[in-house]
């Protein structure tokens, strides 16, 4: 059960989102998510009533924009979208494969988001089969998903790919299930050399087929030379490629899915502070161990950090390659299952999807009582008869 976050993001974007236009002027993209966040819970999307179970409190629950980059929407998404994975679980370990682009391309892709991070997904995807399917390595056709990320701790642009990969997978021949080591899975070294020359070489035919945009202060490549010269510096630079198992084993791969896989660039609930006009949130240090730190920034400077992680409309970020791919993935899983079958007897695995995940987002105690839970209890009631929900308190700048 989630306690109410005290400051919420649509609140910054509700005080500062004019002074941010004054500044800075957003792209389609950019300004579809202003627009959601700052209606997101209001009655301009209509609501709903909602009842205390121990007290019979009623409120007014304000419909969620459903925007995906809104912090408030992504916990029933996340439910549903954890429920629809459960068939496609294997009992076996799972490993946690993350691609990095370079901090020295990241201009470029910032600029063409559709491209860059189609490139992305094309690379790690190509590697990690590639890879496997090698006899020197594992000798098998793997499945894996695959989620896009472009954010770090502190919502600078920092683009990746979280690979959660099974470890495992199918012999050429179909015939059996080939394993890895439940402590390594694949060598980091060659897959980082075989990533950087595939995403190299596809953003390069991406050049020659004039798929890419330069602006601003990377427009000087797009002088052919120029920008040879950035892959020629990329090219010579080491790639990080970064691999660890996930803890908890196959019974918590899904709970461990859902703290990737519908996140956004940050939380409400790292939200610390919202005064004289700078936003104060916290961040876990990496440099440093991952030691908790605060950050605060000007208003309109999170709010800039924040829509840089906004992807083009209709761009899909959860991907699933290989054996998880949607031709022909039930019959291949059932497979697998049946192949796995003779190793669960023989090692005591346990079958993850028979593990329901307890996941209730959204779910909220009473604000009166503090006991009880608010449940739904009407049907929608339009917009038009929903008192006014009460402006956000403007801060001084």
């Amino acid at each position: 059960m989630s306690p109410r976050p005290r400051l919420e993001v649509a609140e910054v974007v509700r005080s500062y989102g004019q002074a941010y236009r004054e500044r800075h002027t957003p792209s389609a993209d950019q300004a579809r998510v202003l627009r959601a966040m700052v209606q997101c819970r209001t009655g301009i999307l209509g609501g709903h009533i909602q009842q205390c179970d121990h007290c019979g409190e009623r409120e007014i629950s304000y419909n969620s924009c459903r925007n995906r980059h809104c912090p408030k929407c992504q916990g029933s998404q996340t439910a549903r979208w954890l429920e629809a994975q459960q068939p496609h679980l294997l009992p076996v370990p799972y490993f946690h494969v993350v691609f990095t682009l370079p901090q020295l391309l990241a201009p470029l892709a910032l600029q063409n988001p559709r491209v860059a991070y189609g490139l992305l997904f094309q690379a790690a995807s190509r590697t990690l089969l590639e890879v496997a399917a090698n006899p020197r390595h594992l000798g098998a056709t793997i499945g894996f998903l695959a989620v896009l990320h472009t954010w770090g701790q502190t919502l600078t642009h920092h683009p990746h790919i979280h690979c959660v990969v099974p470890a495992g997978g199918l012999a050429p021949d179909g015939s059996r299930w080939v394993s890895s080591s439940p402590h390594f899975f694949l060598p980091v070294r060659v897959l980082s050399r075989l990533f950087r020359g595939k995403f190299l070489a596809l953003l390069s035919r991406a050049f020659e087929d004039r798929r890419l945009r330069f602006h601003g202060a990377i427009e000087p490549l797009a002088n052919r030379s120029a920008f040879l010269g950035l892959v020629s510096e990329a090219r010579s630079t080491e790639w990080v490629v970064y691999a660890k198992r996930p803890f908890g084993g196959p019974p918590t791969v899904l709970k461990y899915l859902a703290r990737y896989t519908h996140r956004v660039a940050i939380s409400n609930h790292r939200l610390q502070s919202m005064e004289d006009g700078a936003v104060s949130f916290h961040y876990k240090d990496n440099a440093r161990g991952r030691r908790p730190r605060s950050m605060r920034l000007e208003a309109t400077e999170f709010i800039r950090r924040f829509l840089l992680h906004a992807l083009p409309k209709g761009f899909v970020r959860i991907r699933r390659y290989g054996l998880l791919a949607n031709a022909q993935c039930a019959q291949r899983l059932a497979l697998c299952r049946e192949l796995l079958g003779g190793l669960k007897d023989r090692d005591g695995i346990e079958d993850p999807s028979t593990e329901i995940t307890s996941y209730e987002p959204g779910v909220f105690r009473c604000p009166s009582c503090e006991k009880g839970i608010m449940r739904r209890l009407h049907g929608p009631i339009p917009w038009v008869v929903l008192r006014p929900r009460p402006p956000p308190v403007l801060v001084s700048s």
